[in-house]
């Protein structure tokens, strides 16, 4: 019987947090203030192997699955660490792993084994299109042996800190396809030697630090080889990425929802108001202790997606359940935590804040919440669809 939904990582739980412990909240801070990107955190956590966790042992990784990769975000969260700076080389990779060519694979899956690439930056939303992925405007044009791409995208984190991209592009135009879903394509674009002549990255200054950009793309030309997979499959690809990016941001949510509601209970158990412990009063017990069962509850979904996904399938209602549930959670936790701090919440110096401000974006991404609700009520209960063309 299975005592918990990661019973047996303990030794890779102490691992992580053993990284983690080097980049106290004094850290992330300093980072906050200058609109800094992690580059010793992300440089630790990669020498120490634990950003080629997915990447197969005969290419110099770990050869671990979506369960140990989500195991390994959600302990950087818990440990009041970002990891976002870099979550987008565990989620992307599935894409690389399941549909790359063998050839890609050996070109670059050992460097990024060793440390020496980066693969952090996906691009796939666009300014007119947002959500509605199908109706993307950037083409990619075969020419001979390259293609030729031209278009923008928005909200690709990462891109000035990466050296490849997975990289979304329409192949085939619209109406010369059968059904909406084909005629898109996925690359895997070297940036190196792009950016600052045919590609432009701009940044997008947030609410929280969380180095994201706008890309521009003209007449970027790249090896015809960079293409996964097949021409014209790709959103099926990107689909099943955007499953594993919804269940690796679910334990990174799991984690900040276990941050907050211990961060909040050490509080509550110290602070000392007319001459008690605030954490003797129910109105401060029940908030906390809701928002663990809560967490609970979304970190057994969590996992049981991520088992499904391991298991070879596509858990598409899991993946976006278990999104939803752990960012309702962590937000939750993250309410309840800074009610009990109460005014000291707002003081950079305790990180609640630092924290509430990041939690909070995982009620809008990777997909919103009422995005998700529309596809459960679509896939699971048979309702009728309530968003796009027919």
């Amino acid at each position: 019987m299975t005592v918990h939904p990661t019973e047996g990582y303990d030794d890779l739980r102490a691992g992580v947090a053993a990284v983690c412990a080097g980049f106290p909240g004094s850290y992330w801070r300093d980072l906050d203030a200058r609109r800094a990107y992690p580059e010793e955190f992300v440089s630790a956590l990669m020498r120490e192997g634990w950003l080629a966790a997915m990447i197969p042992e005969e290419y110099g990784g770990s050869g671990l699955k979506l369960t140990a990769a989500a195991v390994i975000l959600e302990e950087i969260h818990r440990q009041g660490c970002n990891a976002a700076a870099c979550h987008a080389q565990m989620y992307t990779m599935g894409t690389l792993l399941r549909h790359g060519s063998e050839a890609q694979k050996q070109k670059y899956l050992p460097e990024i084994a060793a440390g020496r690439l980066r693969l952090q930056a996906f691009g796939v939303t666009e300014p007119t299109s947002g959500t509605d992925t199908l109706s993307l405007q950037t083409i990619a044009r075969r020419d001979g042996d390259s293609y030729v791409i031209n278009g923008q995208k928005i909200w690709t984190s990462r891109a000035e800190h990466s050296d490849l991209m997975v990289l979304l592009a329409s192949t085939t135009p619209r109406d010369e396809v059968a059904s909406r879903t084909e005629g898109l394509s996925v690359f895997l674009v070297d940036l190196r030697g792009l950016v600052g002549k045919s590609i432009t990255i701009r940044p997008i200054r947030t609410m929280m630090n969380h180095a994201t950009t706008e890309v521009f793309f003209e007449n970027v030309r790249i090896p015809a080889d960079a293409l996964i997979g097949e021409e014209g499959k790709g959103f099926r690809y990107i689909l099943s990425g955007m499953n594993a990016e919804r269940i690796l941001i679910a334990a990174e949510c799991i984690g900040d929802a276990k941050w907050f509601v211990d961060r909040g209970a050490a509080y509550a158990r110290e602070r000392q108001v007319f001459g008690t412990p605030i954490g003797k009063n129910q109105g401060v017990q029940f908030p906390l202790a809701r928002a663990y069962a809560h967490m609970m509850a979304a970190e057994a979904i969590v996992y049981r997606a991520a088992g499904l996904y391991d298991a070879g399938h596509n858990p598409g209602v899991e993946a976006n359940a278990a999104k939803m549930l752990a960012a309702d959670a962590s937000w939750e936790a993250a309410e309840a935590c800074l009610q009990t701090h109460g005014g000291f919440g707002f003081a950079e110096e305790y990180d609640v804040e630092r924290k509430f401000r990041e939690a909070r974006l995982y009620q809008v991404a990777p997909i919103s919440t009422n995005m998700i609700l529309c596809y459960i009520a679509e896939q699971v209960l048979g309702l009728p669809k309530s968003y796009g063309r027919a």
